[in-house]
This record gives structure tokens, sequence and C-alpha cells, in this order.
């Protein structure tokens, strides 16, 4: 059978690269190739339709193996990852029963948060009676400023149940720069405090207790090489500092635990956290970090640990491009997501509940976030295959070249500083930005949320569903320092908020398609516009055509309609589109489908309510909310 295989290939030759692209160039018959096919990235590079083996010539990258320095495939031979899950402790008894459940339903991975008055040592131990922490990874998080007292009362639990501290992984996300982003508070003394913590964990081998919290980046909107070059920057300013304050080197890069967002961009994302390992084992690497123990395999001939240069990766789904209308297509955004952190072994994954856009997640939204990864161990086996996307032209491609991209930003942001960006909130400015870019793509469309800018759920509604307390305005984005906070409103939040306030209103303003003429046409944009006006929450009524606009004029006015779509063909719209115009009379808005050649001299005639592909949706329906009477 091999021989047969092989035989069957042998019959295919070699096609070179410029017989491709003579092909593609006349196929598009005249249309420009970067504009047909290039994709402009917002992260600063352009992806190509296809990819070569001659695109990866030279990468060094290619050649290592998974477990191996710069850790580009991964930092370790196999590609198991922790299931994680969190726990809000409200009541202690209650929090360590709930994680004693999740023990036996898949979790590997708990992490609690904890509130700062409850941070005690009393606390900790009903928490975590019964838990097995050679078994399972602990993360903890709670107010910085607690968290080297968190630490010390871990570690003396840990050894008064006589553990083997080398065997316990877990970490504390201890944090003074989220603060900062979020809320604009500044911790003058928090290096002194990592240094402790740091300090106080020596025994605790695989336990990290620096969180470099690069997910609020993803969470605000970032760009890739935005979320990816400034978790560098932040993790060497803290590296660095701790070193200033006598940490050793090795020890300091072995605290740090990278908490990353995941994206939407499936490959791109692959892609991000391969590069991201490559980086950060490079700028550990320039500290010269001296390995300890003297029968270690894993360091170079001069004694630099290679073990410190491994970066820690945990990877928790984005909340920004969560939704709350079809809030079951968010177990579509997280899957996929998921799939992409599994393959680009990280660490550790936590999928987020599917509903925790508007409410407070329950047990069955809960059961499915577990479920997506636990599908992706049991069925697709994502967990026995190291780097599945290794050797893939168009992975390698994209690890490069985010790679460069990110190292770009990383070396800017160092000359400036991270510190005083951050303080100054530059980094918030640029990533707001950023965020402002994006929600106009989502107005016009270029970039799609299913559900709510595209293809929505035409009799959805959604006020009833939502908790007090979600309501995603991006209130926070100010605070009394005066300093920039990053954004805070999902992906979906303005067509939300348009569409809410249609449901809110009490009206439920009607667009009736009037299709005439040519079928393909009236057909393609029928749709088209149901599907516009149904993003805020209008009830659409598709018809199959009429033989005459007053035919169609009159079926409208029967229904009751508040807006007449005319859908027709560009050729037929200079006939149609007067007739209705004078037929609605300014009783009914008049829109007409399409940007047709003749929109100018319909304009002329006072038809001037146009959509088409090229349109703001966000803003055109927001001009129809006013015009009706519906306020946001």
């Amino acid at each position: 059978m091999s021989n047969s295989k092989e035989k069957l290939f042998s019959e295919f030759p070699p096609v070179s690269t410029d017989t491709w692209m003579e092909k593609i160039v006349a196929d598009l018959k005249g249309a420009d190739f970067e504009k047909k096919l290039v994709w402009k990235t917002n992260e600063g590079f352009s992806v190509k339709p296809f990819y070569r083996e001659e695109d990866i010539a030279g990468l060094k990258t290619t050649d290592s193996l998974p477990g191996q320095f710069p850790y580009v495939r991964g930092t370790k031979n196999d590609n198991d990852w922790y299931v994680r899950q969190d726990i809000v402790v409200e009541d202690f008894t209650k929090a360590n029963k709930k994680a004693l459940g999740l023990l036996n339903k898949g979790i590997t991975s708990l992490g609690f948060i904890i509130p700062r008055e409850e941070v005690k040592p009393e606390n900790i131990s009903i928490l975590l009676e019964g838990i097995h922490a050679e078994c399972v990874e602990l993360n903890f998080k709670t107010c910085s400023r607690k968290s080297v007292e968190l630490v010390k009362i871990i570690v003396a639990y840990l050894k008064s149940k006589g553990y083997d501290l080398t065997k316990c992984a877990g970490s504390i996300n201890m944090d003074f720069v989220g603060p900062i982003l979020r809320k604009g508070h500044v911790v003058e003394d928090a290096i002194t405090q990592m240094s402790e913590a740091v300090n106080a964990t020596r025994e605790l081998r695989m336990f990290r207790v620096i969180g470099i919290n690069a997910y609020l980046f993803n969470n605000a909107g970032a760009f890739i090489t935005q979320e990816l070059g400034y978790a560098l920057a932040w993790g060497n300013a803290v590296l660095a500092k701790l070193i200033e304050t006598g940490v050793d080197p090795a020890l300091a890069a072995k605290r740090i635990k990278f908490n990353f967002g995941i994206g939407s961009n499936y490959f791109m994302e692959i892609a991000k956290f391969r590069a991201a390992r490559w980086l950060w084992s490079e700028i550990v690497n320039a500290y010269d970090p001296q390995c300890p123990s003297p029968d270690c395999p894993n360091k170079t001939e001069t004694g630099i640990c290679r073990c410190a240069a491994k970066m820690n990766i945990f990877a928790q789904t984005s909340k920004f491009n969560q939704t709350i209308f079809d809030a079951h297509v968010n177990m579509l955004r997280t899957q996929t997501e998921a799939m992409s952190a599994g393959i680009a072994g990280v660490d550790s994954i936590m999928v987020s509940p599917f509903d925790e856009s508007f409410k407070t997640p329950d047990e069955f939204s809960e059961r499915i976030a577990r479920n997506q990864q636990l599908l992706l161990k049991e069925e697709a086996h994502l967990d026995k295959i190291v780097d599945a996307s290794g050797g893939s032209y168009y992975i390698e491609t994209l690890t490069a070249s985010i790679a460069q991209e990110a190292w770009k930003l990383f070396l800017d942001t160092e000359e400036k500083g991270f510190y005083e960006l951050i303080k100054s909130g530059e980094i918030q400015k640029t990533i707001n930005a950023s965020a402002a870019t994006r929600f106009k793509a989502v107005s016009q469309r270029r970039e799609i949320l299913l559900g709510t800018n595209q293809f929505p759920n035409f009799t959805e509604k959604a006020a009833q569903k939502i908790q007090a307390g979600f309501c995603g305005c991006g209130c926070e984005s100010k605070n009394e320092n005066g300093i920039e906070t990053l954004n805070s409103k999902r992906l979906s939040h303005d067509f939300e908020a348009l569409r809410l306030a249609t449901e809110k209103s009490g009206k439920t303003p009607k667009a009736f398609m009037l299709t005439i003429g040519n079928l393909a046409m009236r057909l393609a944009r029928s749709q088209f516009s149901c599907n516009f006006f149904a993003c805020a929450g209008y009830q659409v009524i598709d018809n199959l055509g009429f033989e005459t606009i007053e035919a169609g004029i009159k079926a409208a006015r029967e229904a009751k309609a508040d807006i007449v779509v005319l859908c027709s063909s560009d050729d037929e719209y200079a006939t149609f589109a007067p007739e209705a115009y004078k037929l609605t009379n300014g009783k009914e808005i008049l829109v007409v489908a399409g940007a047709p050649e003749c929109m100018e001299e319909l304009k002329a005639q006072g038809i001037d309510k146009f959509i088409h592909v090229r349109s703001n949706v966000l803003e055109t329906l927001k001009a129809f909310n006013d015009k009706l009477g519906i306020k946001q």
C-alpha cells in the first residue's frame, strides 16, 4: 500500500509558485491581486491567500522540537493541559463543596477568587479541605495588597498537611498593573511586595505568584500583536525590577505566569501563543539566568537555565466578543477559541460560560463550558499531539509575522518605559483606539458578530434575561486619578443597546419588503434588507414579489408598515423608485435596497434612504430609530 501511494504522488509533477500565480491572475480576470486576495491585518502585516515551502525557508524555529529552547513548539513533550474553572468565593464551605464536585466532573485546575477581608488561615483550611494539592492545580486571586499574606498562608497550609511542595502546582494572581488599567489606581510599593511573595515560595517549584494579565488587553479590544507586545513588556518590567531587588533571575522568571485572552481569529491565535513562548524565552535568556541545580539536564554549557525561559500560559476565552442576543453562538466562539489554545500547547485553559455577558452563570452553562474542553481532549484528542500546527507554511509564517510585529512594539515600549506608559495612560489610549477601530468595523459589518450585526434571530427578546449589574456600558472608562482606563465595552454593545432600545420602547417597527422586478436581485436584496433591519429588532415582512408598485404599497399599508423597502435591480430602480416615492407620499419611510448608478438622480427627486453593503449599519439604524421616535 505504501508503495502504491508513493507512485500515486510521483505522478503529479511539482507546481512552481509562479505557475500558481499565473493561474490565479488569470482567474481574477483583471482584478487587482493585492486588493482582492491579500488580507491587510490589524496586526500590521499582510496575509497572502496561499503559502509554500519557500515562505518558511530560513526560519530557525522550524528546526526546533517540542520541549526545546526557544519553545516555539511548546515547553513540554506532551500536549496535556489543565482544565480550569474559577469559583467566586462568598461562603468558604459552599465553595469547598463546589470545588470537590468539580474535581469529579473533569476539572483539573481550580481558581478561587477570594474577598480581601476573608484572607485568613482558617478560611483557606476550610476552602481546601479534602482537596489533594499534589493532584490538582490550585490558583488564587485576591486584592494584590493581600497577596503576600495569602502566599504565606498557603505555604504554611501545604506544609502542615505534609505535602511534597515540589509537586504542588498553582498560582496566585498578584497584579499591580491591572488596577491601573481598570481603575487608574497606582500602588507605589508594588515591587517590594512582589519580591517578598517570590521569596516566600522558594520551596514551591511549580507555583507562580506574579500574574501578567494580558487578557485585560484582549477583553478591551486590543489587536493580537498589542496583547502580546505589551504582555512581554509587562513581564520584562516585572522581571527586571525583581532582579534589581536581589531576586535570582532564574527564580524570578519561574514565578511569573502569563494570563492571556483568546480571540476569535483561529489561526492567528495559534500563532500568537507560539510566538509568545518564543519571544519570552529570548527575553529571559538575555538575563543569563543560572541554573541552581548541578544535575539539571536542561541547561547550557555555561550554566544558563533553560527551564527559566519557559513561559507558563493560562488562556481564557475572550469576553470582548461575547454577545447577549443569540447567546448560544457564544459556545461556537469559545469552542474555536479553546481549540486555538489547545493546539498551540498552552498550560491551562478556562472556557467562559455562554451566558456570562448578561447573568451569573448557572450550573447548566458552567457544565457546558467544562465539557467543551473535555470534548477537545476525549473526542478530538487534541491533547495527544504536540504542536499539531508545526510545519504548516501558513502557521509558521503567521508565527514569524506576529513575533516580528510584537517585538517591534516590545522594543518601543521598553525604550519609553512600560510603567511610565501605563501610569500616563498611553498604552490604554492606544488599545482604546484599536477597540474604536473594531467597533467601527462591526458597525460597517467588516467584522462580523453572528446573531448581532449579521443574521440575527428575528424574534428574539433579551431584556428580561439580563441581570442587574450587567450593563457593559463602559462606565469605568474614567476615574478620579485622571488616568485613562481600558475600554470595558464588549464588541456587540452598541448593537445590543440599539436593539434593546427598540424592545424597551414598546414599539415594534415594521419593515415591509416591496419585492418587484428581476427575480434574483429582488430576492437577494430582500434577504439582505431583512437581516439589516432585524439587527435593530424590527419586525420584517418579506414577500415573494408584486406585479406592480401600487399593489406592493397597498399590501404594505394593510400590514401597517412603518418602512417600505424597495427591492429590485439597479436598472429598474430608475422607474420603480419614483413611483413608490410618490405613492408613499411621506406616510411610510421609503428605503431603496442597493446603491444604483441613478442614486444621485433619485436623491434629486427626494429619495434619500439607501441601504447597501457599504452602509454603516449601526449609524443607519440609529437614524431610523430616531425618526421613529425610539430613544436610546
